[in-house]
C-alpha cells in the first residue's frame, strides 16, 4: 500500500476475514485480515458489542473513541496513531478496524524509556489532549522500522480528568517548541468550521469534543506537561 489514504480505504472497504480473539484484553478484541482491490493488512477488530460496559464511559462508545483519536493525531500531523476507522459492516457487527502493528511485545514503555525516552513525549501530550485513562506499557509499540505507535484508546476523550498513564516520567517540564506548534496547529484545526472539531463531535458527545479543546487549550496556557493529580488514580492497571 502507497500511503494512509490506500490503508483507510482497504480499512473502510475490504473484506474482513476474523482470524481469532486476541488474548490479555478486558473486551472481545479480534485479528482479522482485510482484501480489497488486490491488497491486504492485519487489522485489530474491536466489536461494539464485545465492550464490557464501564461505570464512567457510556456503553458502545469505546470505538468511536478509537477513531477520534486517529482523527485527532492525524489533524496535528503527530501520527502517532495506527489508521483507524468505524465499519457497521463488520462480521461481529459495527465497531473499529485498526491497522494491526507488527512489534515485539517485549518492547514496551519501560523498556523504551530506557532508550528513547524523548521521543515518548508527543505521546505524553497527545494523552494530555485526549485524557487518556488507559496508557499501559503495552500500549506504545515499537514497529521493524523503528517506529512508534499509540494503541489502545478506547478509554479517552472523557469529561472528568482520568488521565492515568505510565508516562509520568515529563511531569511538569516545559514543552518543547515542536510540541507547542503541534498543538497550536491542533487548535486552530478543532477551531475552525471545517476542521477536525466537527469530525470528532460525530464520535463524541458535544461536551466531550468541548472538553478536548479546553483541555488542549489549558495545556498551551501552561505550556508544561500536566502533573499527577495527588486526589486522583493517576497509574493505570496493570502496568504493563
Amino acid at each position: 500500500m502507497s500511503g494512509l489514504g490506500d490503508i483507510v480505504e482497504l480499512l473502510n472497504t475490504g473484506e474482513v476475514e476474523v482470524l481469532g480473539l486476541l488474548p490479555y484484553s478486558s473486551n472481545y478484541v479480534f485479528l482479522t485480515r482485510i482484501r480489497g482491490g488486490g491488497r491486504e493488512a492485519l487489522a485489530v477488530y474491536k466489536p461494539t458489542r464485545g465492550e464490557r460496559p464501564l461505570w464512567d464511559f457510556p456503553t458502545g462508545t469505546l470505538a468511536a473513541r478509537e477513531v477520534a483519536a486517529f482523527m485527532l493525531s492525524e489533524a496535528a500531523s503527530w501520527d502517532l496513531v495506527p489508521p483507524t476507522v468505524l465499519r457497521s459492516d463488520a462480521p461481529l457487527g459495527a465497531g473499529s478496524l485498526q491497522l494491526f502493528i507488527e512489534h515485539d511485545p517485549e518492547r514496551h514503555c519501560f523498556v523504551l524509556a530506557e532508550e528513547r525516552l524523548d521521543d515518548l513525549r508527543p505521546f505524553a501530550a497527545f494523552d494530555a489532549v485526549i485524557n487518556n485513562a488507559d496508557r499501559k506499557g503495552g500500549h506504545v509499540v515499537e514497529d521493524s522500522d523503528g517506529r512508534l505507535w499509540g494503541v489502545d484508546h478506547g478509554l479517552a476523550f472523557n469529561v472528568e480528568p482520568k488521565l492515568r498513564t505510565v508516562l509520568w516520567a515529563f511531569a511538569g517540564e516545559r514543552l518543547d517548541v515542536s510540541l507547542k506548534a503541534r498543538l497550536q496547529c491542533l487548535r486552530d484545526r478543532m477551531q475552525q468550521p471545517g476542521g477536525v472539531g466537527p469530525q470528532l463531535a460525530r464520535l463524541l458527545s458535544r461536551a466531550e469534543t468541548a472538553a478536548a479543546l479546553k483541555r488542549l487549550e489549558t495545556l498551551l496556557r501552561s505550556g508544561r506537561f500536566p502533573e499527577p493529580d495527588p486526589t486522583q488514580h493517576h497509574l493505570p492497571w496493570p502496568l504493563l
